[in-house]
């Protein structure tokens, strides 16, 4: 199983997780691009850290929404949304040969992870944009129409899970603004991770869901991220990078 978080998600002077200590833990790092966090120096720190401790890198994509930190859905016009999408990608992928590296793969952030589940132009447009840098994997929701996309374009689809969130009973994620939307308290991480092994994660509502999830996600931004991060790395046993 793959262990990703999400990392550089500070912007100037504002800082947000503990990259570096997340960096000794996980093996592929999902990188703000500077959409919805990030800036230029904050990309290219994270970069050379995970060219030194052998983490994959991946483009975190987003719609440009800095005030929103990319959790707004907004309707964008799906060849800008694809141009956007190859911009994140080239800008965060400089930063990284700079490091000695490269980005292996592409995950799309917050609104856009969700509007792709459902919204045939907009997982179309993230695609397209990946498409247009190079022949990248795409992480994303099993039975999304990215994934279906994707994997219809011939790029590979790679089925996430997530530690800290709920789930509702259709397998999709539950809107942070309703209850039990994360998961902060570790044992209920560690179960998720360790019921994952079985190709199960449970909903908030105790349905189900059968999944053939290749990675697993803990958020950085979650409360006690760190601590969550390497326990569920010590229950699953072996952690390998999916790319």
């Amino acid at each position: 199983m793959d262990l990703n978080s999400d990392l550089g998600e500070g912007f100037g002077i504002w800082k947000l997780g503990d990259d570096n200590a997340l960096l000794s833990i996980i093996t592929s790092a999902n990188v703000a691009c500077g959409f919805h966090a990030g800036d230029p120096s904050t990309m290219r720190k994270v970069c050379e850290e995970a060219a030194r401790t052998g983490v994959k890198i991946g483009a975190q994509v987003s719609y440009r929404d800095l005030a929103g930190f990319g959790r707004r859905f907004i309707d964008a016009d799906p060849i800008e949304l694809a141009d956007e999408v190859l911009y994140q990608i080239g800008a965060l992928d400089a930063c990284a040969r700079a490091a000695g590296t490269e980005v292996v793969y592409v995950k799309p952030h917050g609104a856009l992870y969700n509007a792709t589940v459902h919204h045939e132009k907009q997982a179309e447009a993230v695609v397209n944009g990946t498409k247009a840098f190079g022949r990248l994997p795409i992480l994303g929701l099993p039975g999304s129409r990215l994934l279906a996309k994707a994997e219809a374009t011939g790029l590979r689809a790679v089925q996430e899970a997530f530690a800290d969130r709920g789930y509702t009973p259709e397998g999709t994620l539950v809107p942070r603004s309703q209850p039990n939307a994360l998961l902060t308290d570790t044992a209920q991480i560690i179960e998720r991770a360790t019921r994952l092994q079985e190709g199960e994660i449970v909903a908030v509502d105790g349905t189900v869901i059968k999944t053939q999830a290749e990675s697993l996600c803990v958020h950085g931004d979650t409360p006690g991220a760190v601590e969550h991060a390497r326990a569920v790395k010590e229950a699953l046993g072996t952690v390998t990078a999916f790319v």
